[in-house]
């Protein structure tokens, strides 16, 4: 066997090793009580006692290597909780906003194109239906027919506050229950429907160009969802709720909109195509980075 051969055997019996341990992994989301543990996981978050509170951030510090240098606070032990720590505030200068259709989050911008026939791409050879993630609504799905989409993927490491890509005004926001499945490459891979299955909050947002569904996605052990106009918001029933609002809520592009209390993923949809710029999938990219041109 040349060398050229032996590399290939060795390549093809490393990719059989992770599609295996991906799909085990998988599996292994079904039977685990996803709620329970994430309400636990938010217990131990919102602890305001120091030594709680300090291991845990100090452990998460080096666990996932964050950078606390961009903070407006760096200093971990002056966050009253692990929650106050995740969500942390950035400096002013450190997310400078682009031109065009912004990036909500910092994170990985997984998948992103055409809502052909009304699918999203979750992961090379999954598809799901917008109607499915935005809680069910055929009228409200139609609009976003021959539209665009993006998402964003947080990682624990990342900036957990998630941005306006466009200036919007709300229309109403709809809580839709569902399943806390981890949101990685794993579960994208081979959980059927993932962001679709997931608890998420779906805002839909009036803007220039047409509805825009921002769908905050989400996932094992995210204690909780928040908004900037109604606080926290999940968990919630076990009943969709549709939520609007006396006075309008308009927020200005690059502005705050939510935060995720541990993270997940943000979906976008828009009724307009987007010319997206050149990046390729799986791109880290940081919030306020331009993503393309509506």
């Amino acid at each position: 066997m040349n060398g050229a051969t032996a590399t290939t055997h060795r390549l093809r019996s490393e990719a059989i090793t992770v599609t295996v341990s991906q799909q085990a992994f998988s599996l292994l989301q079904y039977p685990l009580p996803h709620h329970a543990l994430s309400r636990l996981t938010g217990m131990f978050a919102q602890c305001d006692n120091p030594w709680v509170k300090n291991t845990l951030i100090n452990a998460f510090i080096k666990r996932f290597d964050v950078d606390m240098s961009q903070a407006l606070e760096p200093d971990p032990s002056v966050y009253a909780t692990f929650n106050d720590f995740f969500t942390r505030a950035l400096q002013a200068d450190a997310r400078p906003l682009g031109e065009g259709l912004l990036s909500p989050a910092d994170g990985t911008l997984s998948q992103y194109g055409r809502l052909q026939a009304g699918q999203l791409v979750q992961a090379k050879g999954h598809t799901y239906s917008a109607q499915t993630l935005l809680g069910g609504n055929t009228a409200l799905a139609e609009e976003f027919l021959g539209g665009s989409f993006a998402t964003v993927y947080l990682s624990p490491r990342d900036y957990h506050r998630v941005h306006m890509p466009v200036t919007g005004t709300l229309r109403e926001m709809i809580y839709v229950p569902g399943r806390l499945f981890s949101v990685n490459q794993a579960t994208a891979n081979y959980v059927p429907g993932l962001f679709a299955r997931n608890e998420r909050l779906v805002c839909i947002f009036d803007t220039p160009y047409g509805p825009m569904a921002m769908v905050l996605v989400g996932a094992m052990i995210v204690a909780a969802i928040e908004t900037v106009w109604s606080g926290q918001v999940t968990p919630l029933s076990n009943q969709p709720q549709r939520m609007q609002f006396g006075q309008p809520v308009t927020l200005e592009r690059g502005a705050e909109m939510g935060r995720f209390k541990l993270g997940s993923t943000v979906v976008m949809c828009f009724a307009k195509p987007v010319n997206f710029n050149a990046l390729a999938v799986n791109t880290m990219v940081q919030m306020g980075q331009t993503l393309g041109d509506v």
